[in-house]
């Protein structure tokens, strides 16, 4: 190979381009998964995972395999996490003990993706709650009870027709004729 083309080494950065540092959707997720936490507070007396010490000039939150049953406290601790905690784009709630869809993360409007799945979220009707969130477009809920709901899937579309994915699952066509279906019959029960 070329003098510089070596594998495993990242390129100088040219004049004028941002360093991975300058670039926070560029940044590793700050990582707290299977940290045995309990409530969000508890964030802030362990050590991630993995990257270096907060606050990181990252969009992204592994919060995932832990035991955390609310979401209070979050935006103040962020605050100390995270550069720009206003825009967190990526948050990965899975494998927790949550129950509902805690408004606390409507406050983050430039969410992208948000993962909830495998949780004890039970009531279709918490998914409402996401409808404020307008950058949102890949959502996970499956392996919540409310996934066992007819209608499960074109319920959530119909709330949310802005998603690209829905369970790790592509939206198709189809998916978005079930969905206007939906809204209308959710219109007519009103």
């Amino acid at each position: 190979m070329g003098e510089g083309g070596g594998r495993g080494r990242a390129p100088a950065p040219r004049q004028g381009m941002l360093s991975w540092g300058e670039r926070p959707e560029l940044a590793s997720p700050l990582d707290f998964s299977f940290c045995c936490i309990s409530s969000i507070e508890e964030l802030l007396r362990v050590q991630p995972r993995a990257g270096p010490l907060p606050p990181q000039p990252t969009h992204a939150l592994r919060l995932n395999n832990n035991s955390l049953e609310a979401l209070g406290g979050l935006p103040p601790t962020l605050e100390q996490l995270l550069v720009t905690p206003a825009q967190l784009r990526w948050l990965d709630l899975s494998f927790n003990c949550l129950t509902a869809i805690d408004p606390v993360l409507t406050t983050f409007r430039a969410l992208r993706s948000l993962q909830l799945h495998g949780n004890s979220i039970s009531s279709l009707a918490e998914v409402d709650k996401l409808g404020v969130l307008p950058q949102l477009r890949r959502l996970t809920l499956h392996g919540n009870p409310m996934e066992e709901q007819r209608g499960y899937r074109s319920y959530v579309l119909s709330l949310l027709p802005h998603l690209t994915s829905l369970d790790f699952s592509g939206v198709t066509k189809q998916d978005r004729e079930d969905a206007a279906n939906a809204r209308l019959q959710h219109g007519k029960k009103k």
